[in-house]
């Protein structure tokens, strides 16, 4: 398998600690600026919000540009974005910098995604689709705790700075190695909204919607779950957390390799099934041994970022000519599934307990699965019949 695709991973992995880095250096900022911690937070809504819109738009724009041309380029602004954050002055510019810094990273790591499954043989697609997302997942149990110690030790504006300087790392890395990538014919506005609009890629996306939101339904209230249930310090808690993320960078690579090895319509499934009987058999774990509750958590954790790859990939084959624009909606709907499963989550923890919130979210998934099963039930050509 070529090389080049654990270059791409590596931007993904800046990216996706960009992405997630902020909640880990929240206080630090609003103390700096003067802001409440509600204010603050208005950065990561923004960031999602700008993220989930900004692919789409941005990959019709450049459709007829050169691709490594348009990766470095975006990775060029990707670089001043968050320079701007760190030498912000002010609350309004340094939302200016993080919606900057979403929508060039949200452009980045679709074009990660798709060059890597265009620069490999045709049978490792799927492990180059896996390690894109190994490289997202990575910045879990690297990135942030590199960012909040950096952050910690030096101020928040040197974590970007310091992601700056990744950037820039990979900026010279891609001019010198990658490859020109010429882009595939460009597809019309109307045959990509003939793909979208097939029932078989709504059913795909609905897949994504469901999952993330029943994922994110337990996982967004993940720290007072554990303290509440197991009475989880706040070493364990970290403990826990770095642990995830080792399991989460394992199940990217997993959902890559099923991919390839079996097609993403049957790996879907043999996904699914078990995340579902994970998360509702995790309120019933927590009084067993911890070892025990550790290692279910493992799984779930694993079959969560399993999702995404095998989607992408699915994604992949069933429309080839619009996958680009096909998988920035994905991503998008993907964030749409987040904020979903994070409010469902706070309105089941208002009006019952977080005990049930494995049971909900187990719900949402069994519905994403009957969504699955029946995207790929329908005939494989359908999509490129409509398109």
């Amino acid at each position: 398998m070529n090389k080049k695709v654990y270059l791409l991973a590596f931007a993904a992995f800046v990216v996706g600690t960009v992405e997630l880095i902020l909640g880990g250096i929240l206080d630090l900022i609003a103390a700096d600026l003067h802001l409440t911690l509600a204010k603050a937070g208005y950065l990561i809504s923004i960031f999602s919000l700008v993220y989930a819109i900004s692919a789409p738009i941005l990959l019709n724009v450049t459709a007829r540009f050169e691709r490594k041309k348009v990766y470095m380029y975006t990775l060029l602004i990707f670089l001043v974005s968050n320079l701007i954050s760190a030498f912000s002055a002010n609350f309004y510019m340094l939302m200016a910098g993080r919606a900057l810094g979403a929508a060039t990273g949200s452009l980045i790591f679709v074009l990660s995604l798709t060059l890597a499954a265009r620069i490999v043989e045709p049978q490792y697609k799927g492990r180059a689709v896996g390690i894109i997302t190994m490289g997202g997942s990575a910045s879990l149990i690297l990135g942030v705790p590199l960012g909040i110690f950096v952050g910690n030790i030096a101020g928040w504006r040197e974590v970007f700075i310091f992601i700056a300087i990744l950037t820039a790392i990979v900026m010279v890395a891609i001019g010198l190695v990658m490859q020109r990538v010429q882009p595939v014919p460009v597809v019309s506005l109307k045959r990509q909204f003939a793909a979208l609009w097939n029932p078989r890629m709504l059913a795909i996306h609905a897949t994504t919607l469901l999952v993330l939101a029943g994922h994110l339904t337990l996982y967004a209230y993940f720290t007072p779950f554990l303290q509440e249930t197991i009475g989880a310090s706040s070493t364990m808690v970290t403990f826990i957390y770095m642990m995830f993320g080792i399991a989460a960078v394992a199940g990217g690579g997993l959902g890559g390799v099923l991919s390839d090895r079996l097609h993403p319509a049957k790996a879907i499934v043999i996904v699914l099934i078990p995340f579902i009987v994970s998360m509702a058999v995790i309120p019933f774990t927590v009084e067993l041994p911890l070892i025990a509750f550790l290692v279910l958590l493992s799984i779930w954790s694993a079959l969560s970022w399993t999702v995404t790859p095998v989607q992408n990939s699915l994604i992949i084959k069933t429309s080839p000519e619009a996958a680009e624009s096909l998988i920035s909606t994905n991503s998008g709907i993907a964030h749409a599934g987040i904020a979903l499963g994070t409010y469902v989550g706070g309105m089941v923890i208002d009006h019952s307990t977080i005990m049930y919130n494995g049971w909900v979210g187990s719900i949402l998934i069994l519905l994403g699965l009957a969504s699955a099963i029946y995207a790929i039930s329908r005939k494989e050509q359908s999509v490129q019949a409509t398109a």
